[in-house]
């Protein structure tokens, strides 16, 4: 078994292993966590396992030629998108950005581009308006993982070949940044909420408290992170805040509206708007993000 080294977690930094190597452990199976998968000491170790077939899932390093032509079979990804859209690092979150209907897992013969192998199976899944990338991160990595177990007994026996992946059709889903959380209220209703769900849980989407004119508030506006919201039909001047009481803070955007149903403050607790309306007053009139 091979995965990531323990990395430090949590307010206290405490070195905390990967939950692949949790199971690993449990199981009893050897372990290899290499800080570079590069390194030729960790490509001998793993030489010295003979491995037929390797499987990679959310590994988190590009693999070099030295291992992907180690074994006999090669090495097979699990990747979360249907291939060639959205090659790269952060599939799930770009196809909620994105607003699509539809995306799923491709098993695919690793080469040395970046997703760019043959593909060996597929499987498409609709997206639901409620999910966030957190919640279909983890129904597409039951779904891969069944997949390549029902994969491998064909592709090793030679029933089941790769084939190339279509040159058109071809989208990258770049790593995402912090920045891409802040919100842009002149946007349209359906992007901002798209961004809400697509960015759980990192980076979050934020926009900004507004600030009340006082000598006692500080002159930089206190983030504001917005973990649940619903489109609601009205219009008003984008970043005006509608209404707010405890069915939620309703937020003019683009066009339509934006009802966030949790908040959280910076350095605060989540809250329902109810909860969040007790300690922080916010009124029709005044605007977010300014």
């Amino acid at each position: 078994m091979v995965t990531q080294p323990d990395r430090p977690k949590g307010r206290d930094l405490k070195l905390l292993p990967p939950p692949v190597k949790v199971l690993a452990v449990e199981l009893g199976l050897p372990i290899l966590q290499p800080e570079k998968a590069r390194h030729e000491g960790f490509v001998n170790e793993l030489r010295g396992f003979a491995p037929d077939l390797i499987a990679v899932a959310a590994f988190g390093q590009i693999l070099p030629a030295s291992i992907l032509d180690l074994p006999p079979h090669g090495c097979l990804n699990v990747h979360t998108s249907l291939l060639p859209r959205y090659r790269g690092a952060a599939p799930i979150q770009w196809a909620i950005l994105n607003d699509d209907s539809e995306t799923g897992v491709t098993i695919m013969k690793m080469d040395v581009g970046l997703d760019t192998g043959p593909i060996v199976a597929t499987r498409a899944t609709p997206i639901s308006g409620s999910e966030t990338s957190q919640n279909l991160h983890d129904r597409l990595a039951g779904l891969g993982a069944a997949l390549l177990v029902q994969t491998i007994p064909g592709y090793v026996a030679g029933t089941v070949q790769p084939r190339p992946q279509p040159a058109e059709g071809v989208v990258y889903a770049r790593k995402i940044r912090k920045e891409d959380g802040l919100i842009d209220w002149t946007q349209s209703a359906q992007r901002i909420w798209n961004r809400v769900r697509g960015l759980v849980p990192w980076p979050g989407a934020f926009t900004h408290l507004p600030l009340d004119g006082k000598p006692s508030t500080p002159s930089k506006p206190h983030l504001l992170k917005v973990w649940q919201a619903e489109m609601a039909t009205g219009s008003g001047a984008p970043g005006e805040i509608v209404s707010a009481d405890k069915t939620g803070l309703v937020v003019a955007c683009g066009s339509g509206l934006l009802r966030i149903l949790q908040l959280q403050r910076e350095g605060g607790k989540r809250l329902a708007p109810g909860e969040f309306l007790a300690g922080h007053a916010l009124h029709p009139g005044q605007r977010l993000g300014a």
